[in-house]
């Protein structure tokens, strides 16, 4: 999978908190997206973990002391300053953020974060009451006015075991806002964007649901790859087992008429929509107020009515409308005879019944079609490589231009 970190060059600053030991995950995982991780430790960090254990992750030798007479920061002392596209502190103790606040250099990581120039990325871990001190949040507030981002931290059991907010965020909440981060300034740089994703549920009583197999990945996996290009990104997405990614703007529907409200609303200022959630065609003519019971029979009807058409409803002559065909026969003839019927731009066309694509599945093999009659065939990739891919025929559609 190519993502926006792939060939990036990020610093890691790992500073003593008891958190530090999840730098390791995040370095691994940076490491895996074919980012290229220079880890700095601070005295204090390297009190909890080892130089060897980023060093045998990142492949790279790992900075402790800027006059150590190994390391390439004795020679240049902004050299990672420079080079960094992304400078992140994972996690960041009130200690550190505090000198970052004052401009403090005394070491290898507060060295760099003054001498660079790339987006600084600050994701806090202590303990209770700490983080929401008035000393601290007086730091935040100045950092955030020269441009650190912030993210977290989250509230839960703190190492103390007292419970509250300082607990250093998961690693792919940090990991989207690095690629947020890189990709601001992207190809889709002031676009917005408007993703469906997931299984609508057409309610029969206030237990059972209509619905189908869709997990929502493939929606979600669209919408990272448009905030990785610069794009505003918004996710109207029914109820899945996904976490929110970060930069996305979510809205959160079950119906199929909640989410035509929902993409009317957001698509009167879009550019460009992307219908990747399988939304049901079908719902109960009315839903019971009540839990319906068994009772004896051996056969219950539901008297159903069709939805509405949510992307042939969408009339906006500037829209580039981008629709799916989850079909299980007839593939290309069916997805042919949607593109026609809805009025669409492209239409991305997957055989449901394939094992290792579709409903579920990380991955998804797919043909693109167009109004002018071309089909591009896709190999089996990540769902995130198949939106790139869709983005890329998206782009030439605008009927703006993209400044």
């Amino acid at each position: 999978m190519s993502t926006v970190l792939d060939g990036k060059h990020i610093t890691l600053g790992v500073t003593g908190s008891i958190a530090c030991y999840k730098a390791i995950d995040l370095a691994s995982k940076l490491t895996q997206a074919n980012a290229n991780v220079d880890v700095i430790l601070t005295k204090g960090a390297s009190k909890f973990v080892t130089t060897l254990a980023f060093a045998a992750i990142t492949h790279r030798p790992v900075v402790t002391d800027v006059f150590d007479p190994q390391s390439e920061l004795s020679i240049d002392h902004v050299a990672l300053a420079e080079r960094s596209d992304s400078i992140v502190i994972a996690p960041a103790t009130a200690h550190t953020i505090a000198k970052m606040a004052h401009g403090l250099a005394d070491d290898a990581l507060t060295t760099t974060l003054l001498a660079t120039q790339a987006p600084v990325i600050v994701a806090p871990a202590m303990d209770a009451h700490m983080f929401d001190n008035p000393a601290t949040q007086a730091n935040v507030r100045l950092l955030e006015e020269r441009g650190v981002t912030f993210i977290g931290p989250a509230s839960g059991r703190l190492a103390s075991g007292l419970i509250g907010k300082g607990r250093l965020v998961e690693t792919p909440e940090i990991i989207g806002c690095i690629s947020a981060a890189l990709g601001r300034h992207g190809d889709l740089a002031g676009k917005k964007i408007v993703v469906s994703a997931g299984g609508t549920e057409e309610a029969i009583d206030p237990v059972r649901v209509i619905t189908n197999h869709s997990s929502g990945k493939m929606g979600y996996a669209i919408a990272e790859a448009a905030r990785d290009r610069g794009a505003s990104a918004v996710l109207v997405s029914t109820p899945t087992a996904l976490p929110a990614p970060y930069g996305v703007r979510m809205v959160n529907v079950r119906s199929a008429l909640d989410m035509r409200d929902a993409i009317n609303h957001e698509c009167r200022d879009a550019d460009a929509v992307v219908m990747a959630a399988a939304v049901a065609d079908w719902r109960p003519v009315s839903t019971a107020d009540q839990k319906i019971k068994k009772g004896a029979s051996n056969e219950w009807a539901i008297e159903l009515t069709k939805t509405p058409d949510i992307i042939a409803g969408l009339a906006a002559d500037s829209l580039v409308k981008v629709g799916f065909a989850a079909e299980s026969q007839d593939l290309i003839a069916n997805a042919q005879s949607k593109l026609v019927s809805k009025g669409l731009d492209l239409i991305v066309a997957n055989d449901i019944t394939a094992e290792d694509a579709g409903f579920a599945s990380d991955t998804n093999r797919v043909t693109i079609l167009d109004r002018e009659g071309g089909a591009d065939d896709l190999p089996l990739m990540s769902k995130y490589d198949v939106g790139v891919n869709i983005l890329d025929r998206v782009r030439p559609l605008f009927r703006r231009d993209i400044s």
